[in-house]
Parts: C-alpha cells; structure tokens; sequence
C-alpha cells in the first residue's frame, strides 16, 4: 500500500480564453468528471463506475485513453479496477507511466492535484489525445476526469 506523506499541490482552472488572455498556455483540457460510489466494504473499487460514469459522459471508450492514471492507495486496488475497465494492468507506458502513489507517495491533499498535473504534462510530452485520471476515496467512493490537449 501507499504510504502517507506530506504534500501539497495547486492547479489553475479555468477557460483556455482566459488563461490566453493573461498569457498563460493551457496545459489540458477537462472533458468531464464523474463521482460514484460503490457498498463501503467494496472501497477502492469507487473509480470503476466514476470512470465509466466519465467516459461515457465524454462519448469516448477506455480504448481512447493513452494515459491512464490511477492512484494507487492499494496495488491488488489497481489491478482490479483495471482488470474491470479492461485496462492491462502490466501496460506501465499506459499505465501510471510515472509511478504511482506506491512510488511517490500519496499526500492526501494534494494526490488529485499531482495527478492531473503529471496526467496533463505526460499528454503533452507524449503528444497524445486523451487521459483518464482517477482515484479511490474512503467509504466507496470514486472519482474520475477525462484530460485532453486542449
């Protein structure tokens, strides 16, 4: 499992014509975003129907996702929403292509915002399309955004 650590972390939202009129180039693009939750003695499992839930809200398939970025609280927690949406766990230029939270750690305040930072910058480094970020939360819950260049 992921260790807890210290962290912190900040995003900018906002509209690509209001980041331009300051100047400022867009990194990524939300597509949609989706919370769900499944029974609390199923937690982890919460970004299984969250990412569905996004995906299909953004009319695109898992199979449209190149980056795919899933905290990892729990490694068998991964592998099983993965192994659910049809995502091939072993697939790590896919796959949380720069570590996960077992790696790096997982700062409980700032995971979702390390998340879609390297999420967004790993798309423009790779010059891919899509990204599907997405994390586990207590209770059963799940969270999840669909990232595209913008």
């Amino acid at each position: 499992s992921s260790g807890i650590n210290d962290g912190a972390a900040a995003l900018l939202v906002t509209s690509g014509e209001r980041a331009r009129s300051y100047g400022l180039q867009p990194l990524a693009r939300i597509v949609s975003t989706a919370v769900a939750g499944v029974e609390p003695d199923e937690m982890g499992l919460g970004p299984i129907p969250a990412s569905r839930k996004a995906l299909q809200r953004a009319e695109r398939s898992i199979d449209d996702m190149q980056v795919v970025e899933l905290n990892e609280a729990f490694a068998s927690q991964v592998i099983a929403c993965l192994e659910d949406l049809g995502v091939d766990w072993r697939d790590e230029t896919r796959v949380n292509p720069n570590g996960g939270a077992i790696a790096l750690g997982h700062p409980l305040g700032a995971s979702g915002g390390r998340l879609a930072g390297t999420t967004a910058l790993e798309l423009r480094r790779r010059g891919a399309q899509y990204a599907l970020v997405t994390m586990c939360i207590g209770v059963g819950q799940g969270i999840a955004t669909i990232l595209a260049q913008p």
